[in-house]
């Protein structure tokens, strides 16, 4: 991992706003405001302006991985973008994306989705591909987007026709937040201050594919359900992996996906790990998708050392859930 960068999008919408627009559908069905804030621990999520598209985004985050890289791009041979959010079935985002950069005719380029695992999927497959030592270069992109989603879900929980169990439906989507990250991935042979994809697990329970539906409209969820589910797999991928790696201990930093304060806990808390390890931006970003990994990756990477291993542990809606280490 030679380079990563994240970009905020930015305006920022309080849980406290969020609460006043439901303010009499609450008081109507019963259910307490403030719950956003206090038990997600989501206080504040972003928003891009209106008119700035997922494709917009993605580049703006290229951008900044590729000049904090400093490489010329003509020799970036592949572009994954793994962008939950799309405003079309076709094209790609990437095409977009490529296009935005300005990148190599040559540069092999596509959408790799996986719900919120898609980036951490990407650093394997850009890994493997330059293991085959057919290529000089990977960037990976991510831009997404909740204004829509949230936008809709707010009007639709606004009606009078609306009940707690629609609230709680459609919760984890007052959760999401909008933001872009992108990595520039290449090999130790030609930059050896490069930071070691060293490898990891990945573990699939498809069984419960059904816990989380979305679409830009709206997102249906079971919350309980999907939280449940997501930490037997994580702790049977975590059992998995100590025959091959060490995690319990000596790892600098355990950056997570971002969903909750309830997950981060609990995952903890499964794990065996120390949340003092863990950088959260949920509390101010909200849960950005596949942008979280490198997100949080980018927002403590100013005070990591030379030899220090991070983890990244994701999580992905259908079930698949994947770990990757790091060395500094």
């Amino acid at each position: 991992m030679l380079a990563v960068e994240a970009v905020d999008a930015p305006v920022v919408v309080t849980s406290a706003w969020i609460d006043e627009q439901l303010t009499d559908t609450y008081e109507r069905v019963g259910v307490r405001p403030g719950l956003l804030a206090e038990v997600a621990g989501v206080v504040e999520r972003r928003w891009w302006e209106p008119g700035t598209s997922f494709v917009d985004a993605a580049a703006l985050a290229g951008e900044a991985a590729l000049v904090s890289a400093g490489i010329d791009r003509s020799r970036v041979g592949m572009m994954i973008s793994t962008s939950v959010c799309k405003e079309y079935l076709e094209p790609s985002v990437a095409c977009g994306v490529h296009h935005r950069l300005g990148l190599s005719p040559a540069c092999v380029n596509f959408d790799l989705s996986n719900a919120c695992l898609g980036f951490v999927n990407a650093m394997h497959l850009a890994a493997t591909a330059l293991d085959a030592g057919v290529l000089e270069y990977v960037l990976i992109v991510d831009g997404e987007g909740s204004r829509h989603t949230q936008e809709r879900t707010l009007e639709r929980l606004s009606q009078a026709s609306a009940t707690a169990e629609d609230v709680f439906a459609e919760f984890a989507s007052l959760t999401l937040g909008s933001g872009a990250a992108a990595m520039v991935v290449t090999t130790t042979d030609l930059h050896p201050e490069a930071h070691r994809i060293v490898g990891g697990v990945a573990r699939a329970a498809t069984q419960h594919h059904d816990l989380c539906v979305g679409t830009l409209d709206r997102m249906t969820t079971d919350t309980r359900g999907l939280l449940t589910a997501g930490l037997e797999l994580s702790e049977a991928a975590w059992r998995d992996a100590i025959g091959h790696f060490d995690w319990t201990e000596g790892v600098a930093r355990y950056v997570m996906h971002q969903v909750s304060q309830v997950h981060t806990t609990m995952l903890c808390s499964r794990l065996g790990l120390d949340p003092a390890l863990v950088p959260m931006i949920f509390p101010t970003r909200g849960n950005v998708g596949p942008a979280a990994i490198p997100m949080a990756l980018a927002s403590v990477q100013g005070e990591l050392r030379t030899g220090d291993r991070v983890l990244c542990l994701g999580m992905g809606s259908g079930l698949n859930t994947a770990a990757t280490e790091l060395l500094w």
